[in-house]
């Protein structure tokens, strides 16, 4: 699976706590090896995200990603779950 990064994500991912952009790096590593690991709780949003899908970096913070194609992901946004789902 070919992994890319929204202009958008890189520029949020630059801001996150570095706690944060190391977990996320981490979570990351997981989903090219296991895309459905039980860590990650990989699971596609609805309503206004339909189309979209999440996982979970730590308790609070997720990182949101669409299907390119068959084979390419882009990461769109990382940030916490209560400004991600307003």
């Amino acid at each position: 699976m070919k992994i890319e990064f929204h202009k958008y994500f890189k520029k949020r991912y630059k801001k996150i706590p570095s706690k944060i952009s190391s977990r996320f790096d981490e979570r990351l590593f997981l989903f090219e090896r296991e895309f459905f690991h039980s860590l990650l709780n990989n699971h596609p949003l609805v309503g206004d995200r339909k189309g979209q899908w999440s996982i979970n970096i730590t308790g609070d913070w997720r990182a949101i990603y669409v299907f390119k194609d068959e084979d390419t992901v882009v990461f769109i946004d990382i940030d916490t779950h209560s400004n991600l789902y307003k």
